[in-house]
């Protein structure tokens, strides 16, 4: 390991927005840069140490406090943290780069050292002991090849990667990659210097030790082990650790005061991923990418915009197709053209249909089907399959027993102000299951069956085919719902690639690529029954909505958008399989390959899908246990996704596997609701 030329780059600066100048406070009389500093000098196999700090007024105070006290110092971008690293390493000639950041005086230079020995010895690209965390957050470390860090500086094109130096090497497969690991996983304490509160006790922790630059992990651990509840601030505990300095927590604390519920959609609210961590609201929205309100930006392996955005965020020829109407004008006394061109065609793109109706959601598409079916009908009770919004027609099912809507739904959901007199009105069976079916339309006097084409499961058995013949049979209105599955496994409603043609359909979501439109397509002698009811409204007749949807169509025709989310969906199913296989957890994996779906089969399903949000959410990743895809969801960004992912489930197998030695630290009262494991 001798004349290794390894330089140590340490990352500084002095606009941290939640500590300003916070590496230069005073801990027992010295500071965070200069305890770094004392620490790092025991480590041999380092030839130089270097500061590497933005080249700008605001951290002039810095510059001048390292050159008084004999530091090295480069000086580069500020937002560009790669560029910095690059040229600082290319400027000293080195061959190896260690990385440490001014955040962490508690740093222990024996973990160091092993991280380098181990590195030198085995001929790695790239070491870390924060791929998979099991030591403290305050203890990071990273070390890699300049080779390593010259093409990572070549390649790497997004900002996360500029802004965060090694996450292009961590995704990279080409990189030999070394991972440091504890013996015991300590990753769940929080030991870096980043906020007012962690400043003050970092300082007590100091002042426990007499000489500053030899507390190692052992002395932490053994404190903390004997002194638990002194940590008990510091202890990653996802759903009570509320960052109050977060704009996005803060303004949904308003918004519960003075929006019922909080937000417009259930499927939002920060409690259905990760309550009092969840990001909450957007300031912009690109490709997969989404930018919170304090401008930080995740990767969307969620809901993307749940499922409205198959062309990925702001489509350049959606938009300006949108913008363009805005320009002329959305709404005015007369109608717009638009809405009859796009009749024209979704009704060549299913051919059994002869008229077309437009609202602005699914929920409204649902419901002026059911009113178009009932008005059609001698018979109006209703058998169901699926989800279908929140009207009362639907809801109704809880009326007789509250669990009815459990398997499409949340469980025990309240329906306080459905009409009482609606329980007898309507009545639920189980996809693939025309026994069940049967049995409802020889005694239920059944005139509609509305459902889901396909949820998480593929009809077997004939099973679509068996319910076309049976309307036909008792003159019953069947209704598909593909406001979810439209569009995502071929072009149009997925009930033609099983051949079976419905009375009825809706498509929203996916349709409008982010805008406001849904459709109810149908044959020519029911939909004319929409003429003898009255349903109307004035802002469907606005032109955004139709030009979104003629412009989206166009768009996903031309780059056939169902394959390719298909594929990238496969390629999600299949590492989650062999992530799941690797760890020996016990998951159930479904769904339409464009819309992936997994399912732990434990009782603590909730509890692991939380932990997996909140870990993923550390690595600037929106996920949960479901993904909606996009066009925009390239082999590297799934590559990233999944390399994350693997970790985050290696750190869950630790605590299923051996529950005494390793603790999620997770309040089970605040959990994420379970609910969402359907199409949204």
């Amino acid at each position: 390991m001798n004349n290794c030329n390894l330089i140590c780059i340490i990352q500084a600066r002095l606009t941290s927005s939640r500590l300003p100048n916070k590496v230069l406070k005073k801990i027992n009389n010295k500071n965070s840069l200069q305890i770094i500093h004392e620490k790092l000098k025991k480590i041999k196999e380092i030839d130089e140490i270097v500061f590497a700090i933005p080249n700008n007024k605001m951290n002039m105070p810095l510059k001048k406090f390292l050159l008084k006290n004999n530091y090295k110092v480069f000086c580069g971008s500020e937002k560009n943290v790669l560029s910095r690293y690059y040229k600082t390493a290319q400027y000293y000639n080195a061959e190896n780069i260690l990385r440490i950041t001014a955040d962490c005086p508690l740093i222990d230079y024996k973990i160091i050292r092993k991280l380098i020995k181990n590195f030198f010895e085995l001929n790695y690209d790239f070491g870390s002991n924060t791929i998979i965390r099991t030591f403290p957050d305050g203890y990071d470390a990273e070390i890699f090849k300049f080779n390593t860090l010259k093409k990572t500086f070549i390649k790497s094109t997004k900002s996360y990667d500029k802004e965060h130096v090694t996450s292009y090497m961590k995704s990279e497969k080409s990189f030999k990659k070394y991972i440091l690991k504890n013996k015991i996983d300590y990753s769940f304490l929080r030991l870096t210097l980043d906020t007012k509160k962690d400043y003050e006790f970092i300082k007590f922790l100091f002042e426990k030790f007499k000489k500053i630059e030899d507390i190692y992990l052992a002395d932490i651990i053994n404190f903390y082990k004997k002194n638990p509840k002194i940590f008990s601030n510091y202890i990653f505990k996802f759903n009570n650790d509320i960052d109050e300095a977060n704009k996005g927590i803060q303004l949904y604390k308003k918004a519960k005061n003075i929006i019922p519920g909080g937000t417009m959609l259930l499927t939002k609210k920060p409690e259905m991923f990760l309550p009092n961590k969840w990001p909450a609201y957007f300031s912009k929205a690109k490709g997969i990418n989404v930018w919170d309100m304090e401008n930080k930006k995740y990767l969307d392996f969620s809901y993307m915009g749940v499922g409205t955005n198959i062309l990925g965020y702001g489509n350049e020829e959606v938009d300006e197709a949108v913008q363009n109407t805005v320009n002329a004008g959305n709404l005015s006394t007369l109608n717009c053209p638009e809405e009859v061109y796009l009749a024209d065609k979704i009704i060549k793109l299913h051919p059994w249909s002869q008229m077309v109706k437009f609202a602005r959601t699914g929920g409204e598409a649902n419901a002026i089907a059911i009113r178009i079916a009932r008005s059609f009908s001698d018979k109006q009770n209703i058998a169901v399959c699926g989800y279908h919004g929140w009207h009362d027609w639907y809801l109704a099912l809880n009326l007789k027993n509250k669990n009815n809507l459990d398997s499409f739904l949340i469980k025990n959901l309240s329906i306080k102000g459905v009409p009482n007199n609606l329980k007898e009105t309507i009545f639920s069976f189980q996809y693939n299951d025309f026994d069940q079916l049967n049995y409802l339309i020889k005694n239920k006097n059944i005139g509609i069956i509305k459902m889901e084409v396909t949820r998480n499961l593929s009809p077997n058995d004939n099973f679509l085919k068996k319910i076309r013949r049976v309307c036909d049979k008792n003159k019953i209105v069947l209704i598909f719902d593909e406001c979810t599955s439209g569009f995502r496994k071929n072009l149009g409603g997925i009930h033609k690639l099983y051949d079976v043609n419905p009375d009825l359909c809706m498509f929203s979501k996916a349709i409008g690529n982010g805008y406001a439109i849904s459709a109810i397509v149908g044959k020519k002698n029911i939909m004319n029954y929409a003429n003898k009811t009255f349903i109307s409204s004035t802002f469907w007749t606005e032109r955004i909505g139709p030009t979104a949807a003629l412009k989206t169509l166009q768009v996903m025709e031309r780059e056939k958008s169902w394959k390719t989310i298909c594929r990238q969906g496969k390629k999600i199913k299949s590492g989650w399989s062999k992530i799941f296989h690797k760890y020996g957890l016990d998951v159930s994996i479904s769904g339409i390959d464009s819309l992936p779906i997994f399912n732990f089969k434990s009782e603590n399903h909730n509890l692991f899908k939380t932990f997996i949000t909140n870990e993923m959410l550390r690595h600037n990743i929106l996920a949960t246990n479901t993904c909606y895809m996009s066009i925009k969801h390239d082999d590297k960004y799934i590559e990233e996704y999944l390399y994350y992912f693997d970790a985050v489930i290696s750190q869950l197998s630790n605590y299923v596997y051996d529950k005494k030695k390793y603790d999620l630290n997770f309040d089970k009262r605040n959990l994420s609701h379970s609910g969402l494991q359907r199409f949204n």
